[in-house]
């Protein structure tokens, strides 16, 4: 939106330039006052270079008093004047633009700074979720090996005048014992590592 009223100002501050052109000296007073005009109906322009646009329309008032051999330096001045205006006009406007634009800048940098703070969160959050069921797991095969270990202990004292064939479930109690912290240390190495 803003590229169109900069493209709009651009023409509307263009169209007296050719105007002028392809007018003679007594037809300039008039496109003179219509260049001011133009500052004044665009509504990019028109409250900006007070000061200029009224010393323009000064020096085309006295343009239109000036006796004939005075009427081209009046005629210079007033042409120097409304290009002030213009060119006032136009600077204004364009740093008016520009501030507009540093204030969505600095609007869209503290969003993104907002969004990224509530990612980190998120991620946080997330992480000491993840911490937290990776900890609750290894307690749970913790008290597991514990109550294998119990039960192991206690067919040991069982199996101490068993038979031979008893010692063989014996054993594999004690392999299974084994492999259950084995895994342990597995999973409490894992959960050393970040």
């Amino acid at each position: 939106m803003q590229s169109k009223m900069t493209y709009g100002l651009i023409l509307a501050l263009l169209v007296p330039f050719a105007a002028a052109a392809q007018s003679g000296p007594e037809g300039e007073p008039a496109i003179l006052q219509q260049r001011l005009q133009a500052i004044d109906a665009n509504p990019d322009t028109a409250g900006t270079a007070a000061y200029e646009r009224l010393q323009a329309r000064q020096s085309l008032a006295a343009l239109a008093t000036a006796r004939s051999n005075q009427r081209a330096a009046a005629l210079q001045i007033a042409q120097w004047r409304v290009e002030t205006a213009e060119l006032a006009a136009r600077t204004e406007a364009t740093r008016r633009e520009l501030t507009q634009l540093e204030r969505e800048r600095s609007a869209l940098i503290v969003e993104a700074s907002r969004q990224d703070a509530v990612r980190a969160r998120q991620e946080a959050e997330r992480l000491r979720i993840q911490a937290q069921i990776q900890t609750e797991e290894a307690a749970r095969l913790r008290l597991a090996a514990e109550e294998e270990g119990a039960a192991r202990q206690q067919a040991e004292t069982v199996l101490q005048g068993v038979a031979s064939g008893e010692a063989a479930k014996l054993r594999a109690a004690r392999q299974r014992d084994a492999e259950l912290r084995r895994r342990e240390a597995e999973l409490l190495k894992s959960l050393e590592q970040p």
